[in-house]
């Protein structure tokens, strides 16, 4: 088990679908204070619009904000770049940064980026994943998610959505999408803007590392209670959250495909079993799992271990010097595809000694 290095740079990933807002929040959010000392990937600097913004050209690849927001465009692989500057950082031939954010293309799929965090040994130990944040169109996001299966994965996988253009919107639009977001996704915090304008502390500091208490905390980044309050939740024949209730009925709705729900494990097991679980369920089913995310009570430990993965990939494990509340159950949270609770729950049955027996319960 690894401890969480504090002393690494959080890293947040901007996403969302095209013309959903993300370049005017990007460009609103590195113009304010709080963006100090913050490096923002991006792909070329004339998109967000920042060139009459310029006080400084640090290189033909790096500019400086009067903020104080270093931006450079992603002109080779994004480990290279991350890399790159995380080198000329210490080098101090750049100006120093203490976060960095990544905007994504309007159709991509954040899902590589937080596997490159995963994954690549370099960035793993200078680098964490803070959190996904995900732009809506609140004029135009019902529509896209129907069309797009890009725009409900980006959306899903989301710590932060956004919902942009609340002021050429109603009421009415608004909240019936932010319904169904919420529905998509339930432990996602939603926020509403207009012209990109948001205070930056909304969107940051989602990740398992609280900055401001200097410690780990487990409950506000996994938010499990988000899923036991879903009225959904154990009302399906086969699994706990039916997608079939009366606002689900479109066979052709992409977000029909993805289920989003807390499976609860009574028993204390062992690591290995636990470790089996899911790497049975990565190499079976990994592309239909968009992210989990958990607290394990294992028996080889007193203290509970975080897991953390997307897809195929998953965080080295963490273990927590004390349990966060009474509650010592274990606590997995899934985002799927086609990859209802039952499957994932008998898998876990099927390897364990007693299966069947009651050790898992349903939220």
């Amino acid at each position: 088990m690894t401890k969480v290095d504090v002393d690494s740079l959080p890293v947040s990933v901007i996403t969302g679908f095209l013309g959903s807002g993300k370049t005017t929040l990007l460009n609103r959010l590195i113009q304010h204070p709080d963006m100090a000392k913050t490096a923002v990937l991006i792909n070329e600097f004339g998109e967000i619009g920042i060139d009459n913004m310029l006080v400084e050209h640090v290189d033909d690849n790096v500019v400086l904000m009067s903020s104080g927001c270093l931006c450079c465009t992603i002109k080779s692989d994004l480990v290279d770049t991350m890399k790159d500057l995380y080198k000329r950082r210490a080098k101090q031939e750049i100006p120093d940064f203490d976060r960095m954010v990544i905007e994504t293309t309007g159709l991509a799929d954040p899902a590589p980026i937080l596997h490159t965090l995963m994954s690549d040994p370099f960035l793993m130990g200078r680098y964490r994943l803070d959190g996904v944040i995900s732009t809506a169109d609140a004029m135009l996001a019902m529509g896209t998610m129907e069309q797009h299966h890009e725009a409900v994965k980006q959306a899903a996988v989301a710590d932060r959505i956004v919902v942009t253009k609340v002021d050429l919107a109603d009421d009415a639009a608004i909240g019936a999408l932010e319904a169904r977001l919420r529905d998509l996704n339930p432990a996602a915090h939603i926020h509403r803007a207009a012209q990109g304008e948001i205070e930056p502390k909304l969107l940051f500091n989602a990740g398992l590392y609280d900055p401001e208490t200097k410690s780990l905390d487990v409950q506000r980044w996994l938010r499990a209670e988000a899923y036991d309050d879903d009225p959904h939740h154990a009302q399906g024949p086969e699994n706990g959250h039916d997608h079939d209730h009366a606002h689900h009925q479109d066979v052709n709705r992409h977000d029909d495909k993805i289920q989003a729900y807390c499976v609860y494990l009574e028993e204390r097991l062992p690591w290995d079993q636990v470790a089996s679980w899911l790497e049975l369920l990565t190499t079976y089913r990994g592309d239909d799992i968009l992210r989990i995310k958990g607290i394990l009570n294992v028996a080889e430990s007193e203290t509970p271990v975080v897991i953390h993965g997307v897809q195929h990939m998953f965080h080295p494990p963490v273990q927590l010097d004390a349990w966060p509340d009474d509650d010592h159950r274990s606590r997995i949270v899934f985002i799927t595809r086609d990859l209802g609770r039952d499957v994932v729950e008998n898998m876990l049955s099927a390897l364990t000694k007693k299966p069947g027996d009651g050790a898992i319960h349903e939220a």
